[in-house]
């Protein structure tokens, strides 16, 4: 049954989605749901990655938080930085981080917390995942930036997924 359903919730989400997008419960569009439902998940299996193992929930709640509020100071930040551009111009620079997460998931994750942070952009990896490039909007002090991201992004993030 595994293996006729790899993810039988996804299949099941993915008919009712079918079914939704088309607002009618006919015998063709039911069999195309179904259809839809066993086959994505089993054309697609090979292109998932591997499962995670993700451990200390408090740490991920303490990620989210400190992330929510570092969200808020760099908006507040970006905003003044816009504001006071003509008295004085940002600063940006691009900044090589050198990473010790190694993990993809934790990666992921990594890249997704620095699209959300105004200010900062993904800008490279490294072949080798040992080296992130990244853009600052505003920076002051490079030693400081780089020690900040390593101690509340990337430590949380290892401990999580490493």
């Amino acid at each position: 049954m595994k293996r006729l359903f790899p993810t039988p919730v996804l299949s099941i989400s993915l008919c009712l989605l079918w079914l939704l997008l088309n607002l009618s419960v006919s015998p063709g569009n039911l069999l195309l749901g179904v259809l839809l439902g066993v086959l994505a998940p089993l054309l697609m299996a090979p292109l998932r990655p591997l499962s995670a193992h993700i451990s200390h929930p408090w740490t991920i709640l303490r990620l989210i938080l400190r992330v929510g509020i570092d969200v808020l100071g760099s908006n507040l930040q970006v905003a003044r930085g816009v504001w006071t551009a003509k008295h004085r111009a940002p600063r940006s620079r691009f900044v090589h981080v050198p990473l010790d997460l190694h993990d993809a998931h934790g990666l992921a994750a990594l890249s997704m917390i620095t699209t959300v942070i105004p200010g900062t952009i993904w800008s490279e990896l490294a072949l080798d995942r040992s080296v992130l490039l990244l853009h600052v909007f505003d920076l002051d002090d490079e030693a400081h930036f780089i020690e900040h991201f390593k101690q509340t992004y990337e430590r949380p993030l290892m401990e999580i997924f490493q």
